[in-house]
C-alpha cells in the first residue's frame, strides 16, 4: 500500500520511477535520502531520551488520547488556512475513513484514484485530442488490448478467489448443508 501511494506520488509529479530515476533526477533522489538521514539522526536523538514518557503516554486511556490528539489536528488543519471550511472537510473526510473502516473498504485505492485522478483524465484527454475525439484509439493498439485483458483476468481471479474462499468458510460453519 505505502509503495503504491509513493510511486503514485511520484508520478503526479512528473517524476518518472524506475532505475533511470537516478541519472535524470539525481537532486530528488539525493535529497530524499539526505531528508531521511537527518530525520533519523534527530528521530533518535529525541526518542532515546523521551522513549520512558512515550510509553507512559500510550497507556493512557483511549478516552482522554481521542480528544488531545483530535484537538491537535484541528489546531494542525487551521493553522494552514486559518479556514473554517478545511475543518469541515478534515471532518468530512474523517466520517468517511471510520464508515469505510465499519464497512472494511480498503483506503488505499481511493488514495490512488485521488492521487492519479487528475493525470489519468488529463491523458485521457490528450488521447482524444491526438485521434481527433475518437475513442476507439483506447482499444486499438495490440498492447492496449493486452492490459485490458490482464486487467480483466486480475479481476476474475479475484473475484473467484473470493467468491471461493466465502463458500468454504460456509461449508466449515455449516457442515450438514454440504452433506444429502
Amino acid at each position: 500500500g505505502t509503495t503504491a501511494v509513493l510511486l503514485a506520488l511520484l508520478i503526479s509529479l512528473n517524476i518518472t520511477p524506475g532505475p533511470l530515476l537516478f541519472q535524470k533526477q539525481p537532486d530528488v533522489v539525493w535529497g530524499l535520502i539526505a531528508s531521511l538521514y537527518i530525520a533519523n539522526v534527530v528521530l533518535l536523538l529525541l526518542n532515546v531520551p523521551l522513549v520512558g514518557f512515550f510509553t507512559r503516554l500510550l497507556a493512557l486511556p483511549m478516552w482522554l488520547l481521542l480528544p488531545a490528539v483530535v484537538m491537535i489536528s484541528f489546531v494542525g488543519v487551521y493553522s494552514i488556512n486559518h479556514s473554517t471550511f478545511d475543518l469541515f472537510v478534515m471532518v468530512g473526510f474523517g466520517v468517511l475513513g471510520y464508515l469505510m473502516r465499519k464497512l472494511d473498504i480498503p483506503i488505499v485505492p481511493i488514495v490512488l484514484g485521488l492521487l492519479l485522478g487528475t493525470e489519468m483524465e488529463n491523458n485521457y484527454r490528450r488521447a482524444l485530442s491526438i485521434s481527433g475525439g475518437d475513442a476507439s484509439i483506447l482499444i486499438e493498439s495490440p498492447i492496449a488490448l493486452t492490459l485490458y485483458g490482464a486487467t480483466a483476468l486480475a479481476l476474475l481471479i479475484a473475484v473467484f478467489t473470493a467468491v471461493r474462499a466465502r463458500r468454504r468458510a460456509q461449508q466449515r460453519n455449516n457442515p450438514s448443508a454440504s452433506q444429502p
